[in-house]
């Protein structure tokens, strides 16, 4: 596939190349905090490591992807159907992830909630780093499909879906540390965070059985959960004075 950089020549690239970043770096906060809450378990000198090498390994999983869109869109070809439902290979795709990032964020919250997470981190082995690793790259591969279908429906150039995703990723970078660290500070953000994880898995489901899920209505949901989250940090912190 031809990679042309020379349509940034032209400003209309530079104006594709804007709005995809933005909607890359929108479409990439679940990962963010799933990145952020998944590295917890480990020991503090690693979780910093774990979450570069997380995001490295979305940015090469998307590029390589970019650079197969032919498969990618033949992913969406029927592979069997069942109960009169014609299932493709983005199909059970989004439902793995859905399913996984449901019983994932349902075992962290179990863990917080049965005061099991500090045990979990003093018996943390150098295996589970690794382990850690390979889960972020499953969710990575799902929560790609977002990125990608939305890179190609919005820009037609590779070069522009490559650099876009490249500058999105390098900004998740920046701030999933700040992340990291507000919601290791907040322990009801943790839980907050995976109950959005688990509406994420939902709509991962849906997405996976064709049903159309507005976005906009879970991003809008967590953004006033999170408003009403942090008005209740600050009325416990005066409280507590």
């Amino acid at each position: 596939m031809d990679i042309n950089f020379d349509v940034f020549a032209q400003p209309a690239a530079w104006v594709s190349l804007l709005t995809l970043t933005f909607l890359e770096i929108v479409l990439g906060i679940d990962n963010i905090i799933f990145i952020s809450l998944i590295t917890q378990s480990l020991p503090e000198n690693q979780q910093r490591s774990a979450r570069q090498i997380g995001l490295t390994l979305a940015l090469v999983l998307r590029i390589i992807m970019l650079l197969l869109i032919g498969w990618i869109m033949g992913l969406t070809a029927p592979l069997f159907t069942l109960f009169d439902h014609a299932f493709t290979g983005r199909n059970l795709i989004l439902l793995l992830g859905g399913f996984f990032l449901i019983y994932k964020s349902t075992t962290e919250i179990h863990h917080k909630v049965g005061n099991k997470d500090d045990e979990q981190k003093k018996s943390v082995k150098k295996s589970a780093f690794f382990t850690i690793l390979i889960q972020i790259a499953v969710l990575d591969l799902v929560f790609s499909f977002d990125s990608i279908l939305t890179a190609i429906g919005l820009a037609k150039e590779v070069s522009i879906m490559i650099v876009a995703v490249t500058i999105s990723i390098l900004i998740m970078m920046i701030f999933t540390a700040s992340v990291g660290r507000l919601i290791n500070k907040y322990p009801t953000l943790q839980i907050l965070a995976l109950s959005f994880l688990i509406m994420i898995g939902v709509t991962l489901i849906m997405e996976g059985l064709d049903f159309e899920i507005d976005k906009k209505i879970v991003y809008v949901s967590v953004l006033f959960s999170l408003i009403v989250e942090v008005l209740n940090i600050r009325f416990r912190g005066k409280q507590s004075s």
